[in-house]
């Protein structure tokens, strides 16, 4: 209805249909600046670059769906929405509400205003603990909800797999249930009471009423009054009792989510005599995926802490059917979840930097495993438990290998359930799993026939599957195999969906269980419950929202479901020439591709991990893993020749990247932003030219080896204040930012004096290579001068190969080209000039890892062996002193017999592409020392991203979430351990305390 208003850059948005193509008018007769005058908040509007970056990320979430927004708002407060209600009313727009975005039904994409309130509307703002219940506002991640309650005894059930991400008001939108539905129910079940704007702007209060109080709101001379009147008519009589009772899904299925959820608000006591339900608004707002009002705060039902004893039993099975069989069975013994991974998700785990090491319960090659949870008060209740399934399930011959699992290593398996979404993206080629059918739920008891049903559906077509989830409550996650860039792909995506939706009207099932249906399953919802129901659907839509002021075209009035696809059919993706070598992706675009929208990245500091550090200080959806993924996939599949990276888009969403590596291992699916950025950066330098500043940070090493001449006076000018602030203002630095000192000497002269003065003294364990990286060479000469002292102590004759410096500051710069050259020589000077039986350790992480990770990807193909060889040699030193120890060769005999207490904060390189678990290992040598993990992400300094003016408060942001908080709190005593260089200098300008390299406390530890 407002295509007149609406504007999109057909060359910018990936692969779109023709309607969105031709959708071309400018919206410049709008009073943008006049809305924008009256928020508080923030409004993206124009085509200007940072604007029009916005929109393009605003333009996706994790369906297949794409559509640029006229206009994203993000508001600070309830009178910015009211303000972004009016206006949309006045000028026919369409608000579309947005939490986390990863809706997989296209629920947050259209061609209206983006409402984002995940950055400003996530407070806690009541917990009643004797009535259990609390007031939350609609941003609020529903695990950080929980971190939070834990102290009341208390937590919110319904659980999504997305739950690190997941806000209330999108769980409310979706009515979303999660992995322990079974028991702890569906959102719909927890919402008591809504705080909403209706499409007028104006409040609206909806909770349980009484028979009075319902007779007083249909009595209101306003919006609200014409909703409840509206609702009486159409619902509160015999017919559209009957019509409801006879074609929504089965009342024994608990996944119902089809549709407005007239089924449940129409079971009340005012409308059926036998109901014991009040009245309750909340039961259709829950599930209209923002359609007929805007949440502002939500009253959510909580649930005592559940038992702390937990056992997981993984069925594992010889097919799907089985797995399907032995969910039955299991039903019966009323476990607390039961949830299906089948071998397609498996085998996806096998060499994931994160997931391979989940592996661990695995035995032989399943067909599917069924995970069954038990939780109880005491570990002999379990064990009863889980012996009572054991033995039905052997009796009934079902099952090949039944493993138990416990605490934290249960929770190491959920993982893998969880990140099934994700992992399925590693899948090569264009055909890649749909989000389609795989929200479609059925009774449990029918759940084998009827996916027996869907997979001939499928075969009768060609087309393979991925099954997962949510067994026990009636609904697999399956998700077919298509390619939607060719015609035939795009054509079996509506067909396997129409036949699909006769299956589920044949169980009396339900189109949606959790994930909602958007504008995908919308269009079918009127042959699942039939014609005059939907006409119920669309009337309850009219009288809430007469103008479609709220989400339009989701639910009812849906555009076709393969419109709007992010890809057109028939469009070849171009061929996009990298320096580095993405062939082991399918090239740059196809990582980029790779991206989900799951919103792994968009976890908070409370949730943990290090991906994305960003995201967590701004909360702004640009500055996610998701976004820079987004933006160039977009981008890049619309070359039209030239040089498609040379965009000031693209710049602007990377340039918080801090290419901590955090995506590399902790998204599903490995979506490497780091490298990524690095490569952009090259090209766009290329159009552009290379920035003072960015040339003088990528070449430290050479600016350092000029410096190291007269080291004293390059350490006077860094540390006169006035001179400092001169050359810190010159070059962009941020003037609070301590710089980092030159040594006397550098470690390449002391180690060949110490070579020449050193007596001969055998070397029982053997030699090893000292990579001599440019930081500790001119930095951190007393880190490198106590690590070959501690080796030798320990045995081991220390070797220097000649080599030149590692190419990070460069890499992290973007001048791939120069690292490139350096990548080469190295490759030669370490394979022609080293032993290849002797390992070559490093003291920085994020060089020697630069060996390891970059230089296979970065050389020419023909050295690519060569670099192979050497990244498979190459170690940190905590990792080459563990594997010693493990093999008997260095003891806690070595060391003092003092206590300690050590809190280590781990290098997000080494978090990423290695583990702390080493560092912790050897920390931890001498006896009577205890090493602590710090549950801190990212430092924020990352190399040279916080000595940068315009990143300094952000660098300090990302300290501040956990980092400092938890060295502040250390006393005195407590040492602080911290491999990397950059984390050394940030804890020490964030906090005054100084923090020392693990060699260094090993080193001050050895028996005298």
């Amino acid at each position: 209805h407002n295509s007149q208003l609406i504007t999109h850059n057909s060359q910018l948005i990936t692969h779109n249909s023709p309607a969105v193509q031709s959708n071309t008018h400018q919206p410049a007769a709008l009073p943008w600046k006049s809305l924008s005058s009256q928020l508080h908040g923030e409004l993206y509007c124009d085509e200007s670059p940072e604007h029009h970056a916005r929109r393009m990320l605003y333009a996706t979430d994790a369906s297949v769906y794409q559509e640029k927004p006229v206009a994203v708002a993000i508001p600070k407060d309830d009178a910015d929405i009211q303000a972004l209600i009016c206006f949309a009313r006045q000028h026919r727009l369409s608000l579309i509400p947005r939490t986390a975005g990863t809706s997989l039904a296209g629920q947050v994409v259209g061609n209206g205003i983006v409402v984002d309130v995940s950055r400003h509307f996530h407070k806690i703002l009541e917990v009643n603990q004797a009535e259990g219940w609390a007031w939350v506002q609609p941003g609020i991640v529903r695990d950080d909800l929980n971190i939070k309650l834990k102290s009341f005894g208390l937590f919110f059930g319904p659980e999504t797999s997305t739950s690190s991400r997941a806000m209330i008001g999108g769980m409310i939108g979706n009515n979303s249930s999660g992995l322990h539905s079974i028991v702890w129910g569906d959102t719909r079940s927890q919402v008591l009471a809504l705080k909403v704007l209706l499409s007028d702007g104006s409040e609206a209060e909806f909770c349980a009423l009484s028979a009075d109080e319902y007779a007083r709101k249909c009595q209101l001379d306003n919006l609200e009054g014409d909703i409840y009147r509206a609702t009486e008519r159409l619902l509160n009589h015999e017919k559209a009792q009957r019509l409801i009772e006879e074609n929504y899904p089965v009342r024994s299925l608990q996944r119902r989510n089809t549709g407005y959820a007239l089924d449940m608000l129409s079971d009340n006591q005012l409308y059926r005599p036998d109901s014991e339900r009040p009245f309750n608004f909340c039961q259709l707002i829950t599930g209209s995926e923002g359609t007929l009002a805007f949440v502002t705060a939500a009253k959510i039902k909580l649930l005592p802490l559940p038992p702390a004893n937990a056992a997981l039993v993984c069925i594992h099975c010889r097919s799907l059917r089985e797995s399907l069989l032995a969910n039955l069975v299991a039903l019966r013994h009323r476990p607390m979840a039961s949830e299906l991974v089948d071998k397609f998700i498996l085998d996806f785990t096998a060499g994931h930097p994160t997931y391979h090491k989940n592996r661990f319960f695995i035995q032989g090659d399943p067909a599917a495993i069924l995970m069954v949870e038990f939780m109880a008060h005491d570990r002999e209740e379990l064990e009863a438990k889980t012996q009572a399934l054991l033995n039905d399930l052997q009796a009934a011959n079902l099952g090949y290998a039944f493993p138990v699992v416990y605490g934290d290593e249960a929770r190491l398996v959920w993982d893998v359930r969880k990140a099934g979404l994700g992992l399925i993206r590693n899948m090569r080629g264009d055909a890649q799993p749909v989000n389609l059918i795989e929200d479609c739920a059925v009774s449990p008891e029918d759940l084998p026939d009827y996916i027996a049903d869907l997979e001939h559906l499928l075969d009768n077509h060609g087309v393979k599957a991925c099954y997962y989830a949510h067994a026990g409550a009636g609904e697999l996650h399956v998700e077919p195999m298509l390619n939607l860039k060719e015609a035939r792909g795009r054509r079996l995506f509506r067909t396997i969906l129409e036949e699909t939706t006769s299956l589920v009207r044949k169980y009396r099932g339900s189109l949606s269980g959790e994930h909602g249906d958007g504008r995908l399953r919308g269009e079918y919802i009127s042959s699942v419950l039939g014609e005059e129901v939907y006409g119920l659907l669309k009337e309850i839509k009219r009288a809430f929202d007469p103008q479609k002021v709220f989400n339009a075209g989701k639910i009812t009035d849906t555009p076709p479901m393969d419109q709007f696809l992010r890809y057109e059919a028939g469009q070849k993706p171009p061929l996009v020439r990298t320096y580095f070598d993405f062939s082991a992706q399918e090239g740059i675009l196809r990582l980029a591709e790779k991206c989900s929208g799951s919103g792994d990245c968009r976890k908070t500091e409370l949730t943990g991990g290090t991906m994305c550090p960003s995201y967590m200080a701004t909360r702004s959806e640009k500055d996610s893993t998701r976004a820079r993924a987004n933006v160039l996939r977009q981008f890049l599949s619309n070359d039209t020749g030239g040089n498609p990276f040379d965009r000031k888009e693209i710049y602007e969403v990377m340039d918080l990247c801090l290419s901590c590596k955090g995506c590399k291992a902790e998204c599903p699916s490995q979506v490497d932003v780091a490298k990524m950025k690095a490569e952009f950066l090259q090209h766009y330098y290329q159009e552009n030219g290379v920035p003072l500043r960015a040339w003088l940070i990528g070449h430290f090493a050479a600016a350092q080896r000029l410096a190291s001449a007269w080291p004293g006076a390059y350490n006077f000018l860094i540390k006169n204040r006035f001179t400092a602030s001169l050359i810190k203002q010159s070059l962009g630095f941020a003037r609070k930012r301590s710089l980092p000192a030159l040594n006397p000497m550098t470690l390449h002269a002391w180690f060949r004096r110490h070579c020449n003065s050193r007596p001969a003294s055998a070397s029982p364990n053997g030699r090893v290579y000292l990579f001599c990286d440019e930081f500790t060479n001119y930095n951190d000469l007393e880190i490198g001068r106590k690590a070959i002292l501690l080796l030798e102590k320990l045995g081991y004759e220390v070797l220097m190969p000649h080599h030149l410096e590692s190419g990070r500051a460069l890499l992290s710069k973007g001048l791939v080209l120069k690292a490139r050259q350096l990548a080469i020589r190295n490759v030669d000077l370490l394979d022609a000039g080293t032993d290849s039986s002797i390992p070559i350790v490093g003291l920085e992480p994020s060089a020697i890892l630069t060996l390891r990770d970059e230089y296979p990807e970065l050389v020419p193909e023909g050295q690519r062996e060569k670099a192979r060889r050497i990244a498979g040699r190459t170690l940190l030193i905590d990792e080459f002193l563990a594997r010693e120890a493990a093999a008997g060769k260095v003891t806690a005999a070595s060391f003092t017999r003092e206590s300690r207490l050590v809190k280590l904060h781990g290098h997000c390189h080494q978090k990423a592409l290695s583990s702390l678990l080493f560092t912790q290992t050897i920390i931890s040598l001498p006896e009577n020392y205890k090493t602590e993990m710090i549950p801190s992400g990212c430092c924020g300094m990352a190399g040279s991203f916080g000595y940068e003016s315009e990143h300094y408060e952000v660098s300090m942001k990302i300290g501040e979430l956990v980092l400092f908080p938890a060295i502040r709190s250390l006393p005195e005593g407590v040492v602080i351990a911290a491999p990397g260089t950059s984390c050394r200098h940030q804890i020490m300008d964030g906090t005054g305390r100084r923090a020392f390299h693990p060699v260094e406390i090993l080193w001050e530890a050895l028996a005298v």
